[in-house]
């Protein structure tokens, strides 16, 4: 039955008991189509035109869409159900005519390539709607239209095109709606094969196919396939995918661009792109979240190294091949030159050539790229043979080197990527600064410890002494050790302890041995100088304790050594005998630096040739295999084993022991001192 089109002056509302009328303004708003289809399955199931349902949805979606996206204004609705049928108008209230449409009998249907894409929706009003027209009121105008009431067991087939059990329109738009359930590739792909063959039904088609490109680097890859493969000649409707980039695809219809194939098909690729927008910020959440996990990981590996070759060794790791081909990471001198500083390729067999090409120079080479980028501060790129981009590594403010990375085997960069990687670099970058910083703070505790130890310990005819110091972290320790001359053939062995760690603790350690050895020099004995060292540090400690083992060693005629030994606070020493047998000696004191008067008693201990006197910090004793402590007793068993073996041997053994008692890095510096009668 052809359409009526014309200017519709009224439409009799309430004219009979059995009229129901339902008017409402909606916003300009996307949600708006939405909320005029709701008001409409409202209407028709409160007045029992259900069957109506799937044409009235569909002409109110494209009537409101059309006023939303090309009126630009709020839109009134008005829905009737009478006895007769289903009338909606809808009316927007943008200055200018509404746009005309030529609509000729069925068989006179217009050329749809020459219809603008905001018509498209008139001409599925005029399809599928009994009659419709359009209205004038007021600033208001719009279109109606009007939908006859059918038999639920019958249908008008010039209304839906039905070919046997072929779906009809309702399958149709019900697809178009729905989708939630299909965002995953299969079912992204189970919906394009779905409405291509309700498609191609209801246009006579003989096939058709989807084809869509996501981006990544794989052109154009078939989605979906129904019945044969459309022709390219004159008799194929190709209509473009307009989701956002970089996707993009088209679907082809096998069938002739007459009639309402175009239009369909133009309806079905629009409502489709939707779903393909779906699926690329799907894909785009999950990559993103995949990019933050990343970029966690890395960072906490890049946190968990404080060595700066280390570090700039796992750089290249992480982006390769996740970001790139390959990667290089170049590091400034102290005269701003690049060097590289590590390199990988994910083809092993590669990596010899990236490194003679990273090592080129000239105007064009690589090296003068990244040059370029590490003097402005900025990204560059390079191409061929290594095509690829250059990234600053910049932390606080300081230019430290660049990150190079090659571009993938087959596709090029995206923004993320980029983004990503501009992300590593500043982090690598920081990594890179903080074990430099790190690396700088541990020579200075290293040469800050080593200036309050001996270079050397004295070489005496007759006498071993031996030494195994092992600081921890980069902080200086209050550990110590020394030998001094102590008057005519004797000598005097110092180990102590001052608490604590840092600059401060180093001060105070300085402090002690320096006093020692002023005292010592002026002739001073072993309970005096315990005494004045007390007093200095109660006066100039800040608050530092001490503890302190100091022996007086002297040669005796018959070949012993007599050793008087002062424990302030401090671990009793081991006595090994020549014999293996061992035992602690020494009785304790009190600790320097914590009270004005302090006592020290004193041991006296003889040395027989081949006997051996162990000083230690409590580094040794305190070392830690989780709750687990080395302790005294272990000490004492691991030094009976070592009588008779030369003083370096049994200190640097005593050490090994020590270190190898547990897997972790000491938590406190060691320090082992070693006296024995080699007479």
């Amino acid at each position: 039955m052809p359409a009526e089109v014309g200017t519709r002056t009224s439409i009799p509302s309430g004219a009979s008991s059995g009229t129901l009328v339902r008017r409402a303004r909606l916003p300009n708003d996307r949600r708006t189509p939405a909320a005029a289809r709701a008001l409409v399955r409202s209407v028709l199931e409160e007045s029992g035109l259900d069957t109506l349902l799937n044409e009235a949805l569909l002409l109110t979606t494209e009537l409101s869409t059309n006023a939303v996206v090309h009126a630009n204004t709020d839109l009134d609705i008005e829905v009737t159900a009478d006895p007769t049928g289903l009338t909606v108008t809808v009316t927007d209230f943008a200055p200018g005519p509404v746009e005309q449409l030529a609509v000729g009998p069925k068989n006179e249907s217009p050329d749809i390539g020459e219809v603008a894409e905001r018509g498209r929706g008139l001409l599925l009003v005029d399809h599928f709607a009994s009659r419709w027209g359009t209205v004038h009121e007021g600033d208001g105008k719009g279109v109606w239209f009007h939908l006859d009431h059918r038999d639920p067991d019958g249908g008008d087939p010039s209304r839906v095109p039905v070919s046997g059990d072929s779906p009809g329109l309702g399958a149709l738009t019900g697809l178009l709606r729905g989708g939630s359930d299909r965002q995953t590739d299969e079912g992204l792909a189970e919906l394009a094969h779905d409405l291509l063959s309700r498609l191609a039904r209801l246009t006579g088609a003989a096939g058709g196919v989807i084809r869509v490109d996501r981006g990544d680097g794989m052109g154009r890859q078939l989605l979906a396939r129904y019945g044969r493969a459309p022709r390219d000649n004159a008799d194929t409707i190709r209509v473009p995918l307009t989701p956002h980039r970089p996707y993009s695809g088209e679907l082809e219809l096998d069938a002739a661009p007459v009639g309402y194939a175009q239009s369909l098909a133009a309806m079905v690729a629009e409502r489709f792109s939707l779903h393909l927008e779906n699926d690329r910020l799907r894909r785009a959440d999950v990559r993103r979240q995949t990019w933050i996990t990343f970029l966690a990981e890395a960072s906490e590996l890049l946190a968990q190294s404080l060595d700066v070759n280390l570090t700039m060794a796992l750089i290249p790791q992480l982006v390769v091949p996740r970001l790139g081909q390959w990667c290089a990471v170049h590091t400034t001198d102290a005269w701003g030159r690049l060097q590289l500083a590590a390199a990988t390729h994910a083809e092993e067999s590669a990596l010899a050539g990236l490194h003679t090409t990273l090592a080129e120079s000239g105007p064009e080479s690589i090296l003068a790229r990244l040059e370029e980028a590490s003097r402005l501060g900025s990204q560059v790129m390079f191409g061929a043979p290594l095509e690829g981009f250059a990234v600053p590594l910049v932390a606080r403010g300081s230019r430290l080197g660049t990150l190079a990375v090659g571009r993938h085997a087959k596709h090029r960069h995206d923004a993320d990527e980029v983004a990503v990687l501009e992300d590593v670099a500043r982090r690598a970058a920081l990594a890179i600064d903080n074990a430099r910083i790190h690396d700088e703070r541990r020579k200075v505790a290293r040469t800050l410890q080593a200036s309050l130890l001996p270079p050397a310990l004295p070489r005496v005819e007759g006498i071993g002494f031996a030494a195994e110091y092992v600081p921890t972290g980069s902080e200086v320790g209050g550990d110590f050790y020394d030998v001094m001359p102590f008057g005519d053939d004797r000598w005097l062995v110092v180990v102590g302890d001052v608490s604590g760690k840092g600059v401060q603790a180093a001060t105070v350690t300085g402090l002690v041995r320096d006093v020692i050895r002023i005292l010592v020099d002026d002739g001073k004995s072993l309970s005096e100088i315990l005494h004045r060292v007390n007093r200095t540090l109660v006066q100039r400690g800040g608050g530092r304790y001490c503890t302190l083992a100091m022996a007086s060693v002297t040669r005796q005629v018959d070949g012993g050594l007599g050793v008087c030994l002062h424990l302030a606070g401090h671990d009793r020493a081991v006595l090994v005998r020549s014999d293996g047998r061992t035992t602690f000696v020494g009785e304790g004191g009190t600790a320097l630096g914590l009270l004005e008067t302090i006592t020290s008693p004193d041991a006296e201990i003889t040395l027989r040739p081949g006997d051996s006197l162990i000083f230690y910090t409590d580094g040794v004793t305190e070392r830690r295999r989780g709750r687990e402590l080395f302790g005294s007793a272990r000490l004492e068993e691991a030094a009976a084993p070592l009588a008779g073996y030369p003083a370096d041997a049994m200190a640097a053994r005593l050490r090994s022991t020590t270190i190898n008692f547990s897997v972790e890095e000491p938590r406190d510096d060691i320090a082992i001192l070693v006296l024995r009668n080699d007479a």
